[in-house]
């Protein structure tokens, strides 16, 4: 007897990923054992659905991995020591998560010999390449297949075929590509694929429910948040990953953090994606201003050159290049003293950073008081200092008289 081929899938629960696993398994009479790997945005009764319908569809066999604390770890806190936001305005929530998807994917395609593994991914995006970068790492001898992009399918083709064949989704949750994880939740439809229009207000996951405004803290400790005073409950977290959990179901009900992400794709064209990511949006604005008292000049202009190279690489399915963990070590010892409160309002839609407090502020009163009086010069120094400091430039524009038409 001919045994059936083996295909292991990426799986999402999503329209893409549903339809792979009934086409694989109907047309190309394949076992497709489908894999779901969180990295935290799923609770566990949205698991179990995901399971159940994962059967439903046509699985053989189906696991759900979960990585929350490894992504943290190796990818979020260096996000947040790195204040990464993608043309400083998005998290790289789905950039960076393919790539461990794609990872732990690969090793279990390897754990059960797969003959083929399988993404959802079309011929148009990302994601493609972070998974097929991946795979071509870790899985080399198997063999990688993606229905939707090799038969050029769109949402709509993918809807009838299931229709068609009789299998029942929730039609609705269709209309738009979400994915959400442990840092945000980004959202497609048809209103990203133009540059007019904004998404609607339903299709954000979260909604505003919170009319007031609220005051909270935020603590970090060598750059990572710790605890979180919510007017006056203070929690300690013994994991980072769970302060951001924390912190978006806090600040999701005043629906801030939102946004729609124009950007250049990793094959060179232009693209839309919106975007929810209150915690992460939060976290890093409080990081960067907490960062501003407590590093030098010389500190937080280093850091922004090395941050630009490692959130362009990350986005760009390069996060498994070496240099990432140089970068890495860097941004570790930048955060020894990234210690200190940020004091926070939310309000509905937005947020407003109102200041922080610290052992290592260098906003030291005791030296100076900016704009107003000095404790550590005097009023000579000032005058030998400028004159000095001015020296280059006087003696430049002497001889070359560059300022003669001003």
């Amino acid at each position: 007897m001919k045994l059936k081929k083996k295909a292991v899938l990426a799986y999402s629960g999503g329209l893409d990923t549903s339809f792979v696993v009934n086409y694989l398994t109907n047309e190309k009479k394949m076992d497709v054992y489908t894999v779901i790997v969180n990295t935290g945005g799923f609770s566990k009764i949205e698991l179990s659905e995901i399971e159940k319908k994962a059967y439903e569809l046509g699985s053989k066999k189906h696991k759900t991995i979960d990585i929350t604390q490894t992504y943290y770890q190796k990818c979020v806190k260096y996000m947040i020591f790195g204040n990464i936001l993608k043309n400083n305005s998005y998290p790289l929530s789905v950039s960076s998560e393919r790539t461990f998807q794609a990872i732990e994917t690969a090793k279990y395609a390897k754990e059960v010999e797969a003959d083929f593994i399988v993404h959802g991914s079309t011929s148009a995006g990302n994601d493609q390449i972070r998974f097929d970068t991946t795979f071509a790492i870790f899985i080399p001898e198997i063999k990688i297949i993606s229905p939707v992009r090799e038969m050029s399918l769109s949402r709509e083709d993918e809807i009838k075929y299931l229709k068609d064949k009789g299998i029942e989704l929730d039609w609705s949750k269709t209309e738009y590509s979400i994915n959400k994880g442990l840092w945000g939740t980004s959202i497609g439809g048809k209103e990203t694929l133009e540059s007019e229009k904004s998404l609607p207000e339903y299709a954000y996951p979260s909604q505003l429910t919170a009319e007031k405004e609220l005051n909270i803290s935020l603590r970090f400790e060598k750059g990572e948040p710790t605890s979180i005073d919510n007017q006056g409950s203070v929690t300690n977290f013994n994991n980072p990953e769970d302060a951001i959990i924390e912190l978006e179901k806090i600040a999701s009900k005043f629906a801030c953090g939102r946004g729609i992400h124009i950007g250049d794709t990793i094959l060179g064209i232009k693209g839309r994606v919106g975007f929810e990511a209150s915690a992460p949006i939060i976290i890093i604005e409080a990081h960067r201003t907490l960062e501003k008292h407590v590093l030098s000049a010389n500190q937080i202009y280093q850091k922004d050159a090395q941050t630009m190279l490692y959130g362009r690489l990350l986005h760009e399915a390069q996060f498994l290049d070496p240099v990432m963990r140089d970068i890495e070590a860097y941004l570790e010892s930048s955060q020894r003293l990234v210690n200190g409160t940020v004091f926070i309002k939310l309000k509905p839609y937005t947020f407003e950073i109102e200041g922080i407090n610290s052992e290592h502020d260098l906003m030291d009163n005791r030296v100076a008081e900016y704009g107003e009086k000095n404790k550590m010069w005097t009023h000579d120094d000032v005058l030998g200092f400028t004159k000095i400091f001015s020296i280059p430039q006087v003696v430049y524009n002497k001889i070359n008289n560059d300022v003669r038409n001003w």
